[in-house]
């Protein structure tokens, strides 16, 4: 089995399209037996066995220079022993059906690669630009950051970059997989490959060309094609396994039998493009389908391992939920007022970028709290899990967990407790604040649980996988928030290292782990599973550390993924088992002396189809 041409020229498949056309003609006047009648031998299927069968014999010496068998050596031997025995019509049908077989397997990967080829002619060309005055079009990948692109309706977007003027409805499918539009305006940022499908707008530029989400997008799948799995190693080994039996088994035949028909006959009725061809086909074509609706699987190794997960570990914040919580209720204490205790915590989180202090910041603007000189020269140190200490005005801001409070041996006024564990709203977290050594209010933050989680995670309970979260929230809001999903295990009140600790204590229990997270703050827990999953809407984080990545923050696509990647397997081992029969019952008929050369090679191309076509069925 030749390895396919990948994205091979219209050129090349008509010139084969022709070569197949010929030798097949001449099949049918050996077949018939026309020249017979003027030529004392076949001339004509001769010329075409040997000409035509050209592109068989070149894979065969290349095979042979490295050491290889393959199926063009067994086919070639099968040729020429025909020809010697001076079975000429066999000799020019076998190298008919040769031919086919390889161009049914080209064909088959080459469909299989559609969606990177798409994704290639959907990268821009052209960009406009202002310069000295005049509009002007240039190459994308001539521009630097900081130059102001004009997109027009219709037009693709040419830079990942910022809106500065203008307004547009656009159609980011080529990144997410989505083909809704997105109403985007100034400040908003758009990427290379999207589609301007109303408005016109200015982009500054701050990524170009291979730099930019989209341009990284092709060159992940184009490096993902290239690593093969552990199970496309298994079948390389398989196919040339195949090859060497039905050569060493011909022999045995001949050396059994003395007869010669019977021996071409075992070595052409033996095939194993089905296995070689069928198994890589079936992989890429899995992954573009998952590339189509905005997941990037970055190898067959993944699709593999997908295959068999049986856990599915997740975080909580900007998975499950959004990830933008809110403040929903504040609570002073010892003649602290509500906005004293946001005052208090919003200078403690002043520079933080953790989603709750995104929270308690975006209450104090809304508020119009705001800061002092001393403010400014506050100082905060963070601490992962717990939350953060804030030196100020000569005191001590504390903002965080129970856990921290108790650390610092800051006082509990009465009343917390019950805030903070059985008075608050249900799925809301609630911060404690502490201002020189005493507790002083409470500030309660609640984050949407997103929509298609509930969905999402009974449709990988359905598949036999169980859920686990994770998360450093406290227990309450964590067992209402997986409740409301669905989650099979949770475990809550956990510092980033001790989500690592307990993906790791999965996988040495023997589970295959698919973790899911931000690529980001999970980016360790990411490595530590089986498969690790990013979520996070083409951020550069994600796509660098993931296995697995999500455009979109979808759930969805988990489910999606995990179910492409068992059907991809099940078709695999379906072309695996089919193959060995096949090959078995043939090799057997064939020594019998039940089956001539004819019959062998149809049964060996029919065959083929058959399992590529198993393998093709996932394109669609």
């Amino acid at each position: 089995m030749a390895e396919s041409a990948s994205g091979q020229d219209l050129g090349n498949t008509g010139t084969d399209a022709v070569r197949l056309a010929i030798m097949a003609a001449a099949a049918v006047s050996s077949w018939s037996g026309i020249w017979g009648q003027f030529l004392p031998v076949d001339i004509v299927a001769i010329a075409a066995t040997l000409l035509g069968g050209y592109p068989v014999y070149r894979e065969t010496l290349r095979a042979l220079r490295h050491g290889h068998v393959n199926m063009e050596v067994s086919m070639a031997v099968a040729i020429f022993a025909s020809l010697i025995v001076r079975q000429f019509t066999v000799s020019v049908v076998i190298t008919l059906f040769a031919l086919l077989s390889e161009y049914i397997e080209t064909y088959a990967v080459d469909k299989g690669r559609q969606t990177i080829l798409l994704l290639e002619r959907s990268a821009p060309r052209l960009a406009l630009v202002r310069r000295e005055g005049e509009e002007v079009q240039v190459d994308p990948r001539s521009l630097a950051p900081n130059d102001v692109v004009i997109v027009r309706e219709g037009e693709r977007v040419p830079v990942d970059g910022t809106i500065v003027v203008g307004s547009a409805f656009v159609n980011q499918s080529s990144i997410t997989g989505e083909s809704s539009r997105v109403e985007k305006s100034a400040g908003d940022r758009v990427y290379a490959g999207s589609v301007d499908e109303s408005g016109l707008i200015e982009v500054r530029t701050e990524k170009v060309g291979t730099e930019t989400v989209f341009g990284r997008i092709i060159k992940l799948v184009e490096d993902a094609e290239n690593r093969k799995a552990p199970i496309q190693k298994l079948s390389d080994r398989l196919a040339s396994w195949l090859v060497e039996f039905a050569i060493g088994f011909a022999a045995f035949t001949f050396l059994v039998t003395r007869d010669v028909t019977s021996t071409i006959s075992v070595i052409v009725v033996a095939g194993a493009c089905g296995v070689a061809a069928g198994t890589p086909l079936a992989i890429v074509a899995i992954m573009g389908k998952a590339a189509k609706k905005g997941t990037i699987v970055k190898g067959g190794a993944y699709v593999e391992e997908m295959s068999r997960v049986d856990t599915v570990v997740i975080d909580k914040t900007g998975t499950l939920t959004f990830g933008e919580p809110e403040v929903t209720d504040i609570v002073g204490f010892d003649g602290f007022g509500e906005l004293q205790v946001l005052k208090c915590a919003a200078i403690a989180e002043r520079y933080s970028n953790h989603p709750l202090a995104r929270a308690i910041l975006g209450k104090a603007v809304k508020l119009g709290i705001k800061f002092s000189e001393e403010a400014s020269s506050a100082s905060s140190s963070y601490i992962a899990g717990r939350g953060i200490v804030c030196q100020f005005n000569g005191g001590q801001i504390i903002v965080g967990n129970d856990t921290l409070m108790i650390e610092k041996k800051v006082q509990f006024p009465r009343g917390v407790d019950q805030s903070l564990w059985g008075g608050g709203p249900k799925g809301r977290s609630t911060v404690l604040v502490a201002y020189r050594g005493k507790i002083c209010g409470t500030i309660s933050i609640a984050d949407k649980v997103r929509g298609e989680s509930r969905r999402a995670l009974e449709d990988l309970r359905k598949m036999g996988i169980r859920t686990v979260m994770l998360t450093g929230d406290n227990r309450t809001v964590a067992q209402d928030v997986a409740k409301e999903v669905g989650i099979d295990e949770v475990h809550a009140e956990l510092l980033p290292e001790e989500k690592v600790s307990v993906v790791e204590r999965l996988v040495a229990e023997g589970h295959s782990v698919a973790m899911v997270g931000d690529g980001i703050n999970d980016a360790p827990a990411l490595a530590r599973a089986n498969v690790g999953i990013g979520m996070g809407a083409g951020t550069d984080v994600t796509i660098e550390e993931a296995d697995i990545v999500l455009m979109t923050n979808d759930l969805q696509k988990i489910a999606d993924v995990a179910r492409l990647s068992r059907k991809a397997y099940r078709t695999i081992m379906q072309n695996f088992y089919g193959t060995m029969t096949v090959d078995g019952m043939g090799v057997t008929l064939a020594f019998l002396g039940l089956l001539n050369p004819l019959l062998a090679a149809g049964i060996h191309v029919t065959s083929e189809l058959i399992f590529i076509l198993n393998s093709a069925k996932l394109i669609r």
